[in-house]
Order: structure tokens, then sequence, then C-alpha cells
């Protein structure tokens, strides 16, 4: 036997320092193991070359077994390889991939979308002020909608009493900082999406700035400091204002947009209620699927803004009773003497 594989190592030599492909010295290789495997079969017992290589047939049968069973096993992961398709080897000729034309028909076909909307979805950049309960259903959902960049801030963590509402935040998300497990939660609904999480209290120095870089903002806090501090920013740098806000089994809704005639946020509230007269969900309490409800409506009014579609809620509010299940709206107008938007 060691005769044989002296002869092969001496063919696979001869074939490298003449430039042979690897294929042409395999077979000559497997040509050799032809003719021992065939002087066995051929010659009678004792036969001097059968001695020379190994006696019996049976050992050269299992090393051709072997070898049978590489190349095939080669073979076959070659061929896998050849017909894997890569997502990042997708073929894009326009705006949105094969994947995302799918993913997105559902709005591509409506009449008040199409393509045309949904690229505006896919290029617009939105804030979300507070991942908490209303923050919850509307980011998932802006990221479902294909909103190309979504910022959120909060400083706050997940903590288990968020669990009854906060839908964006899972179990194994106590402890977390809420920015960063809705930005795990838009990921895993939608890759296609850029999140930025800002993981900290909205203030005076930085509200302006990060306003600014921004196309529209969704306001989900729930104490009135935070919320006349973004209707400032908004107000100033000309960026539409959705605002929400929910109190037990009642919830409330209205596109802030003076730039577009709209009143402003403090057109409405001019000052905050006195201690004890608007308690938050903490001290009053709030129904779990009430956030879900509205959350939803801020992102379709979010989309109506930034598609052209529809008639915003800009000079009015949706109140919606989830105890009674009635909604209404009021008109809201914008004040002169307001001091954000108005001559004052």
């Amino acid at each position: 036997m060691a005769l044989v594989l002296v002869m092969a190592a001496v063919l696979w030599g001869i074939g490298a320092i003449m430039g042979a492909p690897s294929r042409a010295r395999w077979t000559m290789v497997g040509l050799l193991w032809a003719a021992v495997m065939g002087a066995h079969i051929l010659l009678p017992d004792g036969h001097p070359l059968r001695m020379a290589t190994g006696e019996s047939p049976a050992l050269w049968a299992i090393v051709g077994g072997a070898a049978v069973i590489v190349i095939a096993y080669r073979a076959g992961l070659k061929w896998l390889r050849a017909r894997v398709r890569e997502p990042e080897g997708e073929v894009q000729d326009g705006p949105f991939s094969d994947t995302e034309l799918n993913r997105y028909a559902r709005h591509i076909v409506l009449r008040e979308i199409g393509g045309l909307g949904q690229k505006k979805l896919k290029d617009a950049k939105v804030l979300v002020i507070g991942a908490g309960g209303l923050g919850s259903p509307a980011l998932l959902y802006l990221a479902a909608a294909g909103v190309g960049t979504v910022g959120v801030v909060d400083d706050d963590e997940v903590d288990n009493s968020n669990l009854q509402r906060q839908v964006i935040h899972r179990d194994d998300a106590i402890g977390m900082p809420k920015v960063f497990s809705a930005e795990a939660a838009m990921k895993a609904q939608n890759p296609f999406v850029t999140v930025k999480p800002y993981q900290r209290r909205l203030g005076e120095e930085t509200a302006a700035a990060l306003v600014g870089e921004y196309d529209l903002v969704l306001d989900g806090t729930d104490n009135f400091t935070t919320r006349y501090l973004v209707n400032r920013a908004c107000v100033a740098a000309g960026v539409p204002l959705v605002s929400g806000a929910l109190s037990q089994w009642e919830g409330q809704i209205s596109v802030f947009d003076p730039k577009a005639g709209a009143p402003c946020y403090e057109c409405v509230f001019a000052k905050a209620p006195a201690e004890g007269l608007a308690p938050s969900c903490a001290e009053a309490g709030v129904i779990g699927p009430l956030p879900g409800v509205i959350g939803s409506m801020m992102a379709v009014e979010a989309i109506k803004v930034l598609t052209g579609a529809g008639a915003a809620l800009r000079g009015e509010m949706l109140i919606y009773d989830a105890l009674y299940g009635e909604s209404r709206k009021i008109s809201l107008k914008r004040r002169a003497e307001c001091p954000v938007c108005g001559q004052g």
C-alpha cells in the first residue's frame, strides 16, 4: 500500500511542477486508484503485484468510497452556494428594493399615498418625544409604515408597571433604557428604517437644535413643562407638532402647526392646570388599550402630514371617550396674543 501512496504523491508533485490544474492531478490519482483496483480484481491471490499493493481490494474500495463521499459533499456545497441569495446583494433599481415594494404594497395601492407618498415617508425624519404609552404604538407604526428616520427621546428605563400599556417594551427589557428597548423593537419590525435613540430629558438648551433636525414631531409626554418646551421649539423651527394626551378613559389628539395657519399648543392651553386638576396616569390610572388607540391615531396624523393625504387635525382636536365608545371633534383657533406664535 505504501508503494501506491508514494506513486500518488509523485504524480501529484509532477503535476504541481508542471502547473497542471488540481482537477487534472486528481484525475491522475484517480486513474492510479482504478489501476490498482483492477489489478486486485483481475490478478490471482498471491500475485506479486497484489502483494505489493496491499493484498486485498477491500481497503482500496474503502478509500475509493471515502473519496466519492468527499467529492459529492463538496459538489453539494458548491451547488447550494450558487443558489443562495444574499440579502445584501439584492438589486435595487429605484428608491425601493423588491422587499420594500412588497412590504409597502398596501400603502402604494392607496390613491392618497401611492409610490410618491411612500417615497416621502422614506425620506422623512420624525422625532418622537417619549417612548411610553403614546410613544409605543406611534413608534411601532411609524417604523412599520417605512418612515426613513425616527428619533426617540426618553430618559427613563423600562419598569414592570409600564408593560400594561407600553406595548413596544417586553418583560425581558425591564431595567433597560426605553430608547434602546424601543430601538430594538423597531429594527426587529422593519430593518429598513434608521432609529436614533436619545437617552436624555429634553432641555431648553437642546430642544431647539434637536427639533430643527426633523420634519415632524410627535409629543407623547405626560408633563406640561415638556409639552410647552416642545411646542416652543416646534414653532421656532416651523415644524408641525402632533400632540396626544391621556387621562383614565379619555384621550385627545391634535396637530399644532402655526406655519400652516393652525394654532400652537399654547394657543389652546395658555396655562398649565393647577396642581391636582390634571393628575398623571400613575396617579389617576389609565385603561391599557387607550394609549394604543391615541398613539395609533398620532401615527396616522403623522403619515397624513408627511404625505399630504386627506385632512390632518390642524385647527381641530379629536376627543375619544373609551368608556362610552364616543368621539367628538372641536374647533381650535389661534390667539393673537399667544406669546409663542401670536403677536404677544
